[in-house]
C-alpha cells in the first residue's frame, strides 16, 4: 500500500531523486531541507516513514531523531537514517537514537524501496499489501476484499481500515483515541464515540460467520482483536 514518506535531505538534487524513485514505486512524498522545515511538515501531516539524512544544517539527523522519539506524536514513526558515514560507531549512534534502519550512500533505489518495505512490514504492517488471515477471516489489501470462511463480506471503507489495523495489531488493547489516530488519521477531529459506532458496524458484518467475537471490548481501556476468548 502507498505510504506517505517524508524526505529530510539538504541536497536538492538528492531530494528530487529520492522523491522520483519513491513516487514511481507508488508512495507519496514530502520533502524538507532541514529539521526545522521537516517539523513544520510533520505538524501539518504525520508521515508513515521518515528518510533522515545525517548531515543537516542547524540540527543534525541524530539530534532530530532524538527529538522525534521524545515526542509522543512521532515516537512510533519509522525512521531510516541516510548517511555517507561508514564508521561502525556512527551506525551504532544512528540506531541508538531511534533509527529503525541505516543506509550508507550511495545506495540503489531498489535497495531503498526494499528497506522501506521491510521497515513498514515490521513497524506498520497495516501499510503493506500482505494478506492477513485469522481463524478463517481473510483480508486482502490489494483487492480491498474481506472473506470469512471463503464467503465474501460487504464492508465499508472505514470498517475495512479498522479491521485491517486490528488484524495487523492483534492481542493489543487500543484506546478510542489511539484508534482515531491510527485508522482515521492524524489531525482528524471527530468524537471518540465515533469509534464505537464503527465497531458495532464491523461486528454486525462479522456476526454472520461468527467472527464478531474476535473484536473484544476491554472495559475502561478500549478494544482488542484476539483469537483467544477473554
Amino acid at each position: 500500500m502507498a505510504a506517505t514518506i517524508l524526505i529530510v535531505e539538504d541536497d536538492p538534487a538528492i531530494r528530487e531523486l529520492l522523491s522520483i524513485n519513491l513516487e514511481s514505486s507508488g508512495h507519496r512524498t514530502m520533502a524538507a531541507g532541514s529539521a526545522e522545515e521537516a517539523e513544520q511538515l510533520i505538524q501539518a501531516n504525520l508521515p508513515d516513514l521518515i528518510l533522515l539524512d545525517w548531515m543537516l544544517p542547524g540540527r543534525s539527523g541524530p539530534q532530530f531523531a532524538t527529538r522525534l522519539r521524545d515526542n509522543e506524536r512521532t515516537a512510533d514513526t519509522p525512521i531510516i537514517m541516510l548517511t555517507a558515514r561508514t564508521d561502525e560507531n556512527d551506525r551504532v549512534t544512528g540506531l541508538e537514537v531511534g533509527a529503525d534502519d541505516y543506509m550508507v550512500k550511495p545506495f540503489s533505489p531498489r535497495e531503498l524501496i526494499a528497506r522501506i518495505k521491510a521497515v513498514l512490514r515490521r513497524r506498520k504492517p497495516q501499510m503493506t499489501e500482505d494478506k492477513v488471515d485469522v481463524k478463517g477471516l481473510v483480508l486482502d489489501p490489494v483487492t480491498h476484499r474481506v472473506y470469512a470462511n471463503d464467503q465474501s463480506l460487504a464492508i465499508g471503507p472505514t470498517e475495512f481500515r479498522l479491521l485491517h489495523f486490528f488484524m495487523t495489531h492483534p492481542e493489543r488493547v487500543h484506546s478510542r483515541s489511539q484508534l482515531l489516530d491510527k485508522v482515521w488519521g492524524d489531525h482528524v477531529f471527530v468524537e471518540e464515540r465515533t469509534v464505537d459506532v464503527h465497531i458495532r458496524r464491523l461486528r454486525s458484518v462479522l456476526e454472520a460467520t461468527g467472527h464478531d467475537g474476535l473484536i473484544q471490548t476491554v472495559r475502561g481501556s478500549g478494544y482488542r482483536f484476539s483469537a483467544h476468548s477473554d
